[in-house]
């Protein structure tokens, strides 16, 4: 092979956030990696890279701002050299990358369910009036509020193993993570059911892990087209072509999910108010080949027959 491969003396750098599923899906990279080339894992050098999101913890992450709350840097550090690629939760990504950094590369999408988890119910209907269900995600405090508005909805940060503890102290009573987390950490056993995209749309891009480089890289580029998985990347096209549309990101009341049947494409999106008083839904199929213009459409479409205040958390 006449690429010019990773070497222990030489590794590859990969970049990830510090918490245990980043750490995880970082791991998947370089054993995907190691797996394509036949190389050893010492080939491959994980760094640990503190975002912003990571380290302000005590507030909403809509109050601290901004897209990219963990991602900016990370992709300084891509853009500087200090990493040779980044390894994301594509559910966290902006639309848009900086100039000079691309994203073209998905690895096999894991479940896109959300969880339920909590240490006394079983499912969310068991929850009685008045309790609480904790989640620090927009998208699905609206949709809790929209199916169930007798429960109260409470700020609930960290990683899985810190909202775990937050149940234990009696924080909520129970609390939603993504099914894909849980599988990639081994924890599928804490969760007391799932639900079907039917009844809790999922966020665009959940259970998918993105790898982004720099774009004038050719030789990273080469290296990372023999795990590159052209059905996930389909679907997320799709998917990050509605939020693109309607100016969203991963802090924004927005759910998505693209799903392919032989070679047509389905799209389902979802636009909610933050209170979870109203949600506008649709339901467009196409060919596999135009699921990013047809994601297009279907933000524009939304946004042309719906009243310019349903947008208040564009504000």
């Amino acid at each position: 092979m006449s690429l010019n491969l990773p070497t222990p003396t030489t590794p590859l750098k990969i970049g990830t956030r510090g918490s245990p599923l980043a750490l995880a899906q970082a791991h998947e990279t370089r054993e995907r990696l190691s797996q394509a080339f036949d190389l050893e894992e010492s080939c491959f050098e994980i760094i640990v890279i503190k975002t912003t999101g990571d380290r302000v913890l005590d507030r909403p992450l809509k109050e601290i701002g901004g897209k990219g709350l963990f991602t900016r840097e990370i992709e300084e550090d891509l853009l500087s050299g200090r990493i040779d690629i980044a390894v994301h939760s594509m559910k966290d990504m902006p639309t848009e990358q900086p100039a000079g950094l691309i994203l073209d590369t998905y690895l096999p999408r894991e479940d896109v369910r959300d969880a339920f988890v909590s240490l006394t119910k079983n499912s969310m209907d068991a929850l009685e009036a008045g309790q609480k269900l904790g989640s620090s995600s927009l998208r699905r405090k609206a949709q809790l509020m929209l199916a169930r508005p007798d429960l109260e909805v409470v700020e609930f940060r960290g990683n899985v193993q810190t909202r775990l503890k937050k149940l234990e102290d009696g924080v909520a009573d129970a609390t939603f993570l993504a099914a894909a987390g849980l599988n990639r950490l081994g924890l599928s056993h804490i969760a007391k059911s799932f639900l079907d995209p039917d009844v809790m749309l999922p966020a665009v891009a959940q259970g998918a892990i993105g790898i982004e480089r720099r774009s004038d890289d050719t030789r990273i580029a080469e290296i990372l087209s023999a795990i590159h998985d052209t059905p996930t990347g389909h679907r997320l096209a799709a998917e990050r072509a509605f939020l693109r549309g309607l100016d969203g990101s991963c802090e924004t009341p927005i759910a998505g999910l693209a799903e392919l049947n032989g070679s047509t494409l389905r799209l389902r999106g979802e636009v909610l108010r933050p209170d979870g008083s109203e949600a506008i839904n649709d339901d467009q199929s196409c060919p596999i080949e135009d699921g990013e213009k047809l994601g297009t459409e279907m933000a524009s479409k939304i946004l042309n027959s719906t009243p310019n205040n349903f947008f208040d958390w564009k504000n």
